[in-house]
């Protein structure tokens, strides 16, 4: 249902803003005739398992749901959406699109915040009936399907007792979260979800369907962990899976007057505290014309030792939802689908640690552009602070995937996240973010951390980035690999970070 809204909202604003729903200038029954053709041959070439939907002004559920997107500007009016339901009409798919050369896009969960990464006026292909979840008990491994979200994971693999290492908020993909690294709340214990991958089922720009894994491919399993959909569609990820009891954990939320608090109780959990089954996720937002913090605690255990969390629950709070719970439980606290329907631009800064210098700048940046973007439309200005262990990097040997670039030291990643809904203001808040990551790189470079260059998250970073700034050195590999696997250049059809 909020789906459906948000893409009627979608098509009245873009009927009646004068933006087209067709190429310039023309009708929605004859948009794109191209694109048209192509839809037309893959639904009479796909089998009765897989569906082709059209738009209509009068709302077709099925096409609302695949074209949609948790921010609304990275949503796109496709010709037509399709949905395989094998990997055989994946690859029949793919041939299609190759064979034309017609633009598409691929959608996991519909989390990606840059525009265009998954959506497109061409042909979108919604991988929602990838829903497999498959527990192998003898090999502590899971087959999860590329069309879900971590929610679905977590529900079916809680009657088991076991967990993978997967995103640490309610209504984010398996897909693109797991291809460009994946930061969890067990990433201390087990390292990143790349670090946690045995396989994947891989449609190949040729159509042809695979199964890569380290011993059968030992170049594209690295070059999947991390590189996207540069060289096919993956349909389905084999995760190791780890024993999962009740944890401890909730948000608590703290307003302006407490705020100081908040950075010198995480500045102190950052630097003293090394219990791997310990986290917070201190979020410093500007919303409804005052800054607060929303904070995230987690640990992997029914009850916390004692001492690890005490500067945090100390503090003064406006709502407090903090308990032993299943680890679903804990995850569903934090929705990030409660933001969703709003235009939206992430970016990023790399850090080594955070110290109070850095604690204050990202209060300071959270009061400067919180007023001034509210004034341009501006609903929900956020910085997320996420200070892992240093060693973060070091559960995966040096070099076993295209992201990170390097593990010789842990990159503690902040998000920059700037929620709008005036369509106008796209630049304006792309610009914003820029400033506000560059100013935050200048104080920790300053202060004496050597972040200049220090490679970008993939899944924070804004559209603009260079590769390098993501990959460093593996560029060119990536690049090598991507001529090999994909001759054709076909998953250039589509968006995302392109080698």
């Amino acid at each position: 249902m909020v789906q459906s809204l948000a893409t009627a909202t979608f098509l009245l604003s873009a009927l009646f803003s004068g933006v087209s729903l067709a190429a310039a200038g023309e009708p929605l029954q004859t948009r794109g005739s191209a694109f048209i053709d192509v839809c037309k041959q893959i639904s009479g070439n796909i089998s009765s398992a897989s569906s082709v939907h059209w738009p209509d002004l009068l709302l077709n559920g099925d096409y609302d749901k695949d074209i949609y997107h948790w921010a609304i500007s990275s949503t796109q009016l496709s010709a037509c959406s399709v949905e395989p339901a094998t990997a055989e009409d994946l690859g029949t798919i793919l041939q299609i699109l190759g064979t034309t050369k017609t633009s598409f896009a691929v959608k996991g969960g519909g989390h990606a915040s840059n525009p265009g990464f998954s959506s497109t006026q061409g042909i979108q292909i919604a991988m929602y009936r990838f829903s497999e979840v498959t527990y192998h008990a003898d090999s502590n491994t899971v087959d999860v399907g590329a069309g879900l979200v971590w929610d679905d994971v977590y529900t079916a693999l809680a009657p088991h007792g076991v967990n993978v290492i997967g995103g640490r908020v309610s209504g984010v993909g398996v897909a693109g979260f797991t291809l460009g690294g994946g930061y969890s709340w067990k990433t201390n214990q087990y390292g990143l979800t790349v670090d946690n991958l045995s396989g994947f089922e891989l449609v190949l720009p040729n159509g042809t369907v695979t199964s890569v894994t380290e011993a059968s491919n030992p170049d594209l399993f690295w070059g999947l962990k991390g590189g996207f959909n540069n060289f096919g569609i993956v349909t389905k990820f084999t995760l190791k899976t780890y024993p999962q009891t009740d944890v401890w954990g909730g948000l608590i939320t703290i307003t302006q007057d407490n705020l100081e608090a908040v950075n010198n109780a995480t500045v102190k959990f950052s630097q003293t505290i090394t219990d791997p089954k310990a986290a917070v996720l201190p979020t410093y937002n500007f919303v409804i014309g005052e800054p607060g913090v929303s904070l995230l605690m987690f640990y992997d255990s029914p009850t916390p030792p004692d001492g690890i969390f005490d500067d945090f629950l100390a503090i003064p709070y406006f709502t407090k939802d903090v308990k032993t719970r299943p680890f679903l439980d804990l995850v569903t606290v934090a929705p990030s689908n409660a933001t969703g329907g709003t235009r939206a631009i992430f970016h990023t800064v790399s850090l080594l640690e955070y110290t109070p210098t850095i604690m204050e700048a990202v209060l300071n940046e959270t009061k400067v552009w919180g007023p001034k973007l509210s004034l341009q439309s501006g609903t929900f200005i956020s910085y997320d602070v996420e200070p892992f262990l240093s060693s973060l990097f070091t559960h995966a040997p040096e070099g076993s995937s295209a992201y990170p670039p390097s593990r010789s030291r842990g990159l503690l990643p902040l998000n920059i996240y700037y929620a709008y809904t005036d369509v106008t203001e796209d630049d304006t808040m792309h610009d914003a973010a820029r400033q506000s990551a560059a100013q935050l790189t200048q104080v920790a470079v300053a202060a004496g951390q050597d972040i200049a260059d220090a490679a970008l998250y993939t899944n924070y970073a804004i559209y603009d980035t260079p590769l390098e700034r993501m990959y460093g050195d593996n560029v060119g590999k990536l690049q090598a690999l991507k001529a090999k696997y994909d001759p054709g250049n076909v998953m250039s059809l589509a968006g995302g970070w392109k080698f």
